[in-house]
């Protein structure tokens, strides 16, 4: 990984693997974009990227998206982008309009690790993996909508390229 991960995360899941994981409350600057989904984090980019920069934050891996609900978790026209801070206490001096800080409590996922270029038919694949997963595991119910976490910057070769599909869930 070329960035640090914010404090308490957990590791990467491994490639193909589902698993459960828990992350820690965090803090992040996030873009929301609306309409096509598939071009949201290169929209995303400079406005993130604008604000770390203007307020000296270090660049942590991995990048967020957010998925958003309209009805139900799979009807979706708009995503969070977020680059997160290293550390929940950061307070950044400036914050465009274009942009928000955004802070996120304790969570537990269902994760798959997936190695390849950062596709939305990726993200649907594996998504659909995921939710096959909890249709065999009904301890657990979904509690917000999915997620994408990305790990590599855009020079890394596609077919080196490590992201995650996660859908939050909680115990029933």
């Amino acid at each position: 990984m070329p960035a640090d991960l914010p404090k308490g995360f957990p590791e990467p899941t491994d490639i193909g693997t589902i698993e459960v994981k828990k992350y820690p409350h965090y803090r992040a600057v996030t873009y929301r974009h609306q309409g096509d989904l598939t071009v949201a984090t290169r929209m995303a980019f400079n406005p993130l990227f604008q604000h770390i920069s203007t307020n000296n934050i270090a660049m942590t891996t991995p990048v967020e998206a957010r998925y958003l609900q309209e009805g139900s978790w799979e009807e979706t026209s708009a995503a969070d982008v977020s680059f997160l801070y290293s550390q929940p206490e950061i307070n950044p001096q400036t914050v465009d309009a274009d942009v928000t800080v955004t802070d996120t409590p304790e969570m537990m996922v269902v994760s798959i690790g997936i190695q390849g270029p950062y596709t939305w038919e990726s993200y649907q694949i594996h998504l659909d993996k995921l939710k096959d997963w909890l249709q065999q595991h009904p301890e657990y119910q979904i509690f917000g909508p999915p997620r994408r976490l990305f790990y590599n910057s855009p020079m890394t070769p596609p077919y080196l390229k490590y992201s995650e599909v996660q859908i939050p869930i909680t115990p029933r």
